[in-house]
C-alpha cells in the first residue's frame, strides 16, 4: 500500500460518517451509514495496521470501525523547570474517551511513588511492586492500540466465545493483549480500581482516593496491596499470589 493511499485513507477517515469495513479481500473505506454506501477505497491488512498506530481506531456500533476520537490540544506545562519532559498524557476516562492531560512525562504517577521514602529513609514501593506496575502499564498501552479501544476490560471478548465481531490479525494481538490486562487486574483483588487508576489512568494517588471515594492517605496502603498481588500475578520475585 502506497504512502499516497494511505494518505488519502487517513483524509477520507477524518470525514462524517466515514467508517471502515471488513470484506473477504481487506477493508473498505465507506463514507456513509449503509453497508450499500460504494466504498471510497479498498486497503489491505497492513495499511489497517498502520491506521490502527495513526490515527487509531475505535469499534463502530453496527459493526466495521471508526477514527478514533481526535485528540485535543493541552496546554503545555512551563518551560524551565529540572528533571520535567513537558508534554500532554492521554489518559482514558471512566467512560472509555481518551482525553489529553497536562503531563510531566518523565515522571508517571509510579515513578513518583517509586522515588518516595518513608521517616525511616526506605522506599515506598518494592522494586518487583514497580516492575509490575511498568508491566501492566506496557500490556495496556498495547490493548489500546487497536479497535476496541475502552477501559472496560472485563467487557473484551473472551476466546472462543463467539458473537466476536473482530477479525484475526492485529486486533487479535489487542484482544490478547486485553484479556492479559484483564487477568492481571482481576488478580488485584479489592486493589483492582486503584491499581488500574494508578497505574492505567495515570491518576496520582491522591486524585485516585478522591475518584474512588477513600480516606485521605487510605490510597497508598491499598495500591501497594494490589502492587503485591500484581507481582505475584506475573510471578516476579517477592511478589504474593499465584503467577501466570
Amino acid at each position: 500500500m502506497s504512502a499516497r493511499v494511505l494518505g488519502r485513507a487517513r483524509r477520507l477517515l477524518a470525514m462524517p460518517d466515514a467508517w471502515l469495513d471488513a470484506t473477504p479481500g481487506g477493508y473498505a473505506l465507506r463514507v456513509g451509514k449503509s453497508r450499500r454506501t460504494r466504498p471510497m477505497l479498498s486497503i489491505d491488512e497492513t495499511a489497517f495496521e498502520q491506521l490502527i498506530a495513526d490515527p487509531g481506531l475505535r469499534a463502530r456500533k453496527g459493526g466495521g470501525w471508526v477514527a478514533r476520537e481526535a485528540v485535543i490540544a493541552a496546554p503545555a506545562l512551563p518551560p524551565g523547570r529540572p528533571g520535567v519532559i513537558e508534554g500532554v498524557r492521554i489518559v482514558a476516562e471512566p467512560d472509555g474517551r481518551l482525553r489529553p492531560r497536562r503531563a510531566n512525562l518523565a515522571r508517571s504517577p509510579i515513578a513518583w511513588l517509586a522515588g518516595r521514602t518513608d521517616a525511616e529513609g526506605r522506599s515506598w514501593l518494592e522494586p518487583v511492586e514497580v516492575a509490575a506496575a511498568e508491566r501492566l502499564g506496557l500490556e495496556a498501552e498495547a490493548a489500546m492500540k487497536g479497535p476496541s479501544l475502552t477501559m472496560r476490560w472485563d467487557a473484551l471478548p473472551r476466546s472462543g466465545s463467539g458473537g466476536s465481531a473482530f477479525r484475526a490479525g492485529p486486533t487479535g494481538r489487542v484482544l490478547a493483549a486485553g484479556a492479559r490486562v484483564e487477568a492481571a487486574l482481576a488478580a488485584c483483588g479489592p486493589a483492582r480500581r486503584m491499581v488500574e487508576h494508578v497505574c492505567i489512568r495515570a491518576t496520582a494517588l491522591q486524585a485516585a482516593e478522591q475518584d474512588l471515594g477513600l480516606r485521605r492517605r487510605t490510597g497508598k496502603a491499598l495500591l501497594k496491596q494490589g502492587l503485591q498481588a500484581l507481582a505475584g500475578h506475573y510471578g516476579l520475585a517477592g511478589g504474593q499470589g499465584t503467577a501466570s
